[in-house]
């Protein structure tokens, strides 16, 4: 097994040093243009496999999104309270009252 492990990580510097070698040969824009066709693959497959999930799982997709809806809806209410909190302060004078103006509650 020693010498299969070895094998392996030679194999794999080797294709490692092959994709420097490329990378530093190939313009910048080739490289931008294969990166961004390799960007489109998997953005075209991925959505390929979330049709078929949502054509196979309506419910459940539709569960997901309402609870990610509440998510939303719960950080936009925190964030109004955080901002109510760290927001300016004024200063609140009492009003005295007389010694003959009182309430219920002997205020």
């Amino acid at each position: 097994m020693g010498k299969f492990n070895k094998a392996q990580d030679r194999a794999l510097d080797l294709l490692g040093e092959i994709g420097d070698g490329l990378r530093n040969k190939v313009p910048d824009k080739a490289v931008q243009w294969i990166e961004t066709g390799a960007a489109l693959g998997a953005l075209r497959a991925s959505s390929k496999v979330a049709s078929g999930f949502i054509r196979r799982n309506p419910v459940l997709v539709g569960a997901a999104v309402a609870g990610a809806g509440l998510l939303w809806l719960a950080m936009r209410h925190r964030a109004k309270q955080q901002a109510v909190i760290e927001g300016q302060v004024r200063r609140v004078q009492a009003v005295r009252r007389g010694e003959h103006v009182q309430d219920d509650y002997g205020v």
